[in-house]
């Protein structure tokens, strides 16, 4: 038995473009967001889709609905939940991210943004987006896969590399080299094993 854990990051949004810290400011997709999720519907076509799991920012919303009517899911349950919110950028969100480098320096912008465990002003490092996205996966999300159901999870870059991190057990150092380009499905196969090996991780860490 194997089933298929899909994840997407939302499309482009307005904020992307326009080069700005968006976190949990709720901003929409461009067209070129909405073509980017096109796409990812089209790239699903096929594939059975059981259920699908959203935040609550409409950017991620929109996405899902986009690819849901590609690839020919619509109508299946979507749940939605802020534990897959992007990170919160707190007192940076609506910021340009090269107006905010040129104010505090380019290093301590960098820290703020690739560090796994460091806060910017009034937000949420990394950390913290996963202690709050694996809990939810493992004991909302993870139920649906054990019961031999595909997944759909359409977020945000940073609740999504929290998954990542987490499903290929990637060191902090590691999850920060990693990218994930919006509108672009990653797929995950998981087989009875696999699936009892992340439960067992999981209980093992101080999330549990």
């Amino acid at each position: 038995m194997s089933v298929k854990l899909f994840l997407i990051r939302h499309g482009q949004s307005q904020w992307n473009l326009e080069n700005r810290f968006t976190g949990w400011k709720d901003i929409d997709i461009t067209e070129k967001g909405r073509e980017e999720a096109k796409e990812a519907g089209i790239e699903l076509r096929g594939e059975r889709i059981d259920i699908a799991f959203t935040s609550t920012l409409i950017r991620a919303q929109h996405t899902l609905d986009i690819v849901l009517q590609e690839c020919g899911a619509a109508g299946i349950p979507v749940i939605q939940d802020k534990a897959l919110n992007e990170r919160s950028y707190g007192d940076l969100e609506g910021l340009n991210k090269a107006d905010t480098a040129a104010k505090y320096g380019d290093e301590q912008v960098h820290i703020w943004r690739r560090s796994f465990d460091v806060r910017p002003p009034g937000g949420e490092s990394l950390k913290d987006t996963y202690d709050r996205t694996i809990p939810y996966f493992i004991h909302t999300i993870f139920p649906h896969l054990e019961a031999a159901e595909n997944v759909l999870i359409v977020a945000h870059g940073n609740s999504l590399r929290a998954l990542v991190m987490f499903l290929d057990n990637l060191s902090p150092d590691e999850i920060l080299q990693r990218e994930l380009a919006t509108g672009v499905p990653l797929e995950y196969i998981m087989d009875r094993h696999m699936l009892e090996s992340l439960r067992l991780r999981y209980g093992k860490t101080s999330l549990a």
